[in-house]
């Protein structure tokens, strides 16, 4: 199985380090929150350098503070930088808390303004002129698009009927986090999939991130998961993805236990439809290197490229 970490560190320096160790391990894949290292891009254009093979993603990258057009060109930047294919684009509109209340911006329309900024996006990555006239965005790039030189794939963040179908139309996939086995089997799955195919596109990725821990008492490892991802369950966003899955709380959805069960939760979690497993490690207990390192460990030994 594909399985990715969590990734980010407090300097360039340290970001590299983790990138060649998590290759060196096996790892398929590093993720980066909007906020790593201030800005992630500049970050992951060297830790591509630095690394051969890994593909090294955002999840994701806001898309209401930056035009569309900007947004491809940084893109492009960081292609050419790296020096190699690997870079993953993860977009997606964040949460009306932060585009109303920190970035004084409306969210009024959050899926029709994904949805034009993704198929700008997009189309500019594949090296088209775009002019088009939105409701939300306007772009025209005739002259003022960067060549990109290596594909870069676009994943979106997305649970609503209509950015699963923006994913599987004009993206490549979709990244999604606190989504269980159940979420992608009853709903991601499905609509994803019969987006892309009427839209005659290749079958999608679906990259499920939740977080995971290695631990001999699984009640004990999700008191600690409870403890601290309370911040995810006061989300709408995210409590809508658990609320489908039939959970409360993050700690219902992580996945816990054995190295036994652990292997059969990220099993069920392929079955039910993701491509991809992007495993957030969280520690457990008073020796917190020795529980995240048993749980990097067991994971290093079952991913595969």
């Amino acid at each position: 199985m594909r399985i990715g970490l969590t990734g980010g560190a407090s300097t360039t320096d340290k970001i590299v380090r983790q990138a060649q160790k998590a290759e060196a391990d096996g790892f398929t894949s590093l993720w980066y929150a909007s906020t790593v290292a201030g800005d992630p891009l500049t970050a992951l254009a060297v830790a591509g350098r630095e690394t051969s093979s890994i593909e090294l993603g955002t999840a994701v990258l806001q898309t209401y503070p930056v035009h569309p057009l900007l947004q491809a060109n940084r893109v492009a930047a960081v292609a050419e930088a790296m020096g190699r294919p690997g870079f993953t684009l993860g977009l997606g509109p964040s949460h009306e808390s932060l585009v109303r209340d920190v970035y004084g911006m409306s969210y009024d329309r959050p899926g029709r303004n994904t949805e034009e900024y993704v198929r700008i996006v997009t189309a500019l990555l594949r090296g088209e002129d775009v002019d088009f006239q939105g409701g939300e965005w306007s772009t025209r790039s005739e002259g003022r698009m960067a060549r990109v030189a290596h594909e870069v794939p676009v994943l979106l963040s997305a649970m609503s009927p209509r950015m699963l179908r923006v994913a599987g139309q004009y993206a490549d996939g979709t990244v999604l986090w606190m989504a269980s086995a159940k979420v992608v089997e009853s709903v991601i799955s499905p609509a994803i999939r019969a987006a892309a195919e009427k839209a005659g596109r290749p079958s999608p990725r679906i990259v499920a991130g939740l977080p995971v821990a290695v631990h001999d008492d699984a009640d004990e490892a999700r008191a600690a998961v409870a403890a601290t991802a309370t911040m995810y369950a006061g989300m709408p966003n995210y409590q809508r993805v658990l609320e489908v899955g039939g959970a409360s709380t993050p700690a219902d959805v992580a996945i816990v236990g054995t190295e036994e069960s652990v292997h059969a939760q990220l099993q069920n979690l392929l079955a039910a439809g993701a491509t991809d497993v992007w495993a957030a490690i969280f520690p457990v207990g008073d020796d917190v290197r020795g529980s995240v390192q048993r749980t990097r460990t067991f994971l290093s030994s079952i991913t595969t490229r």
